[in-house]
């Protein structure tokens, strides 16, 4: 067996002899000086001081040196590797203070000019729903209408078709402005009373349309409406609502479901639909509920245990709003002659809406005018 090689010169190693080693340790520190910014000296710390460096690569070779000529190899990269060190830290030293120096030339504030001390508004999810809605049908041709708020009770019920006894024209359900009250129950009925009342609905505005204008008229009325119910998750006093009137000749019940389809879909979105149920309402005949296909799970949760959907309860259609073809006797009242003209109607809450588009869970934020719920919507006109 031979003796181990202890005559072993480290010097025969390339990468280990003096002059290898001087020559890394400058080529490092020129690339570290030459470097413009600190991204440029990143690249050159990793090129130079990294696992695949050149010193590093040198400093594996002596592993493979007998051991009385390993102190001398590792002196010989150790004082070269510190040197490098050394010099990459003098140098991102300098570059981080002439990039501090930079940026406070570049990005100075003038702290004298005065400054707004308001903090930037939003506008309320509310306008901006009901001018999106109010731009769907626009585009399609529709006018937008207005009407007070403060309403008589013959445009309010009487016109449209609501008999004097309904529950509605009770104050259980109305806020009236000077209907004839005594111990705080009214008696006044109909239009003979001269009752003034906060407008349930948006439905007058439809009436009002109808006798401003010669048909064919088709018009979308969004506005504020006012009911008797107490505030909570799900209801309030004061609430928005859109209603649509359209009258002409030959309208039908298939007009009214491509309008309503149309509508969803530039809402929340293609493949969109909407279904109808039947229902009654006193200005509508025949009268139905709409439903839209849910815009969460769109049905897949149906029958389907393992997508349970929270939003539709796994029914997939949720309930938007009433609808239906306009009762002739709204139409005689407003002296527009039901054996020419014909028309459909719908109506829904924008509050509602804004829920279902926004997974609003709680009406009461919608209203409170707390800034942390407006702001997050942004200013989108």
């Amino acid at each position: 067996m031979s003796a181990p090689n202890k005559s072993y010169d480290p010097v025969e190693v390339e990468a280990l002899k003096p002059e290898e080693i001087e020559r890394m340790r400058d080529e490092a520190i020129a690339a570290f000086a030459a470097a413009a910014d600190l991204d440029a000296l990143h690249e050159a710390k990793v090129a130079h001081t990294g696992d695949r460096s050149p010193l590093a690569l040198a400093n594996r070779e002596i592993g493979a040196l007998p051991p009385h000529a390993k102190a001398e190899a590792g002196k010989r990269v150790g004082q070269a590797r510190g040197a490098v060190n050394k010099a990459l830290a003098a140098r991102k030293e300098q570059l981080e203070a002439e990039r501090d120096a930079r940026v406070l030339v570049e990005e100075a504030v003038d702290v004298t000019l005065p400054y707004e001390r308001r903090p930037a508004g939003a506008r309320h999810p509310l306008t901006t729903l009901s001018d999106r809605i109010a731009d769907v049908f626009v585009a399609m041709g529709y006018e937008v209408a207005e009407g007070p708020e403060i309403e008589a009770e013959w445009f309010n019920f009487d016109a449209l078709n609501i008999a004097a006894d309904h529950p509605a024209r009770t104050m259980q359900d109305t806020f009236f402005v000077n209907a004839g009250q005594a111990n705080g129950r009214r008696v006044g009925t109909g239009s003979a009373s001269g009752d003034v009342v906060l407008r349930t609905h948006t439905s007058p505005v439809q009436v009002r349309s109808l006798l401003d204008r010669e048909p064919p008229v088709y018009v979308i009325c969004p506005g504020r409406v006012y009911r008797t119910d107490e505030l909570d998750a799900t209801h309030t006093p004061v609430f928005n609502q859109v209603e649509l009137l359209a009258v002409d000749e030959g309208l039908t019940m298939a007009d009214l479901k491509g309008t309503l389809d149309h509508m969803v879909q530039a809402l929340f979105g293609e493949g969109m639909r909407t279904r109808l149920r039947p229902n009654y309402f006193p200005f509508t005949e025949p009268s139905a509920e709409m439903d839209m296909v849910c815009y969460v799970c769109r049905g897949d949760s149906v029958g389907n245990p393992d997508r349970p959907c929270r939003t539709c309860s796994s029914e997939g259609w949720i309930e938007l709003g009433g609808c239906g073809m306009v009762n002739p006797r709204v139409l005689t009242a407003c002296g527009v002659d039901p054996d020419k003209y014909s028309g459909f109607a719908f109506g829904f809450g924008i509050e509602r809406m804004l829920m279902f588009r926004h997974n609003v869970e709680d009406m009461r934020d919608i209203v409170e005018g707390d800034v942390r719920f407006t702001l997050p919507f942004g200013m989108e006109i």
